[in-house]
Order: C-alpha cells, then structure tokens, then sequence
C-alpha cells in the first residue's frame, strides 16, 4: 500500500524539536510496547480477514477482544529464536533500556525480515529517541508486510504531525480509523486536526 509522503518522510533531517509532543512520543513507545506485552496467548484459529472485518463493525464493547486476538496473530514469529529476541526487546522497553531494546530489535529483523512487528516495535524505540527518519522507514517496512496494523499506521500519522505535515498526517490517522473506527489515539488525533485541515481547505 502507497505511504503519503513516502520520499520526503524518509529524507527528514535528524534533531528535530518537539518538546510540545514529548508526552506523545513518551505514549506511543508505552502503547505499543504494552500492545506487544499482551500477547502471550495463542491467537484465535480465525484469520486476519476475518478478524479485520469483525473489528470494523464492532460495538465498542467488542473492540478489546477483537485487538487482542490481531496482536496475539501479529505477534507470532514462527521460530523459538525469533520469541527470545521479542522477548528480550520488550523486557528492555519496559526497563527503559532503549539501545538494548534497538540491538535485539535489530537482530529480530536480521533473523526474520518478514515478520512486520519486529520492524513496528523497533519503529517505536527510535521514534522514542527521536530518530524520525529512521523510524519512518522501518514503520513503511512494517507496513509493506502488513498493510492493516492500525498502530503502525498510527505512529507514521505521529511522524507527520511532529514533522508539521498536518494534512499527511490527517490522511494518514483517517487510514488508521477506517481499519479501526473505535481507536482513541486516532480519533483523538483526527478531531485534534480536523479543525485546521477543514480551515486550510476553505
């Protein structure tokens, strides 16, 4: 699936500053690292599709089992290897050991290049440094391999918003809300951006 902005997402310049968003760069590393946390059951015998299709016409209170059951699906690697190095990068998310997480991240990746969360997670780790263009270009790797993770979708959305590209970021987030209409986060930032996308188009 084509990423708005691709090109000049991935050229951005390193350093810049964003202290009026670091409470959503501190959130988006939590989310996802608690996202990832939750997994450890099997994921439900349905597939993706199936599972996709039920979330979108979900009642709000469906919602929690539905993610639940697309994160344990997501989260399966496939190789014993591949679950110690997943485990070991959440266990260094959780103790703020963000190079750690970044180096087992890294090794993931290396050992299971088509597994798409190894590439959102590590995407998470350097948006929480700060290295955008990096973390752009592991979030469009992730997406290539799952063109549905909402959270992925989500944190490139960030991306364009801290980088002051707000109408790619509004495009972006309403991706994210048409896969799944009751994410907070999302909705949040979509009714936070609204106003000035619906302003620049009068």
């Amino acid at each position: 699936m084509d990423i708005p902005g691709r090109n000049a997402t991935l050229n951005i310049v390193m350093g810049i500053a964003i202290n009026n968003l670091k409470g959503t760069v501190a959130a988006l590393v939590i989310l996802v690292t608690y996202s990832t946390s939750c997994v450890a059951q099997q994921a439900d015998s349905r597939d993706e599709a199936e599972l996709l299709q039920q979330l979108a016409q979900a009642t709000p209170g469906q919602v929690v089992g539905i993610e639940r059951q697309l994160k344990a699906l997501w989260s399966q690697t496939g190789s014993a290897s591949a679950d110690l190095l997943l485990e070991r990068a959440r266990d260094a998310l959780d103790d703020g050991d963000t190079a750690a997480a970044i180096d087992h991240l890294t090794a993931l990746t290396d050992h299971a290049p088509d597994f798409a969360e190894g590439w959102h997670l590590r995407a998470s780790a350097f948006f929480g440094i700060e290295r955008f263009g990096m973390a752009a270009a592991d979030l469009e790797h992730a997406l290539t391999l799952n063109p549905n993770n909402y959270e992925a979708i989500y944190g490139l959305g960030l991306i364009f918003e801290v980088l002051d590209q707000p109408e790619q970021a509004y495009e972006t987030y309403s991706r994210a809300l048409a896969i799944h209409p009751y994410h907070e986060e999302v909705t949040n930032a979509v009714n936070r951006l609204k106003p000035q996308i619906e302003g620049a188009a009068l």
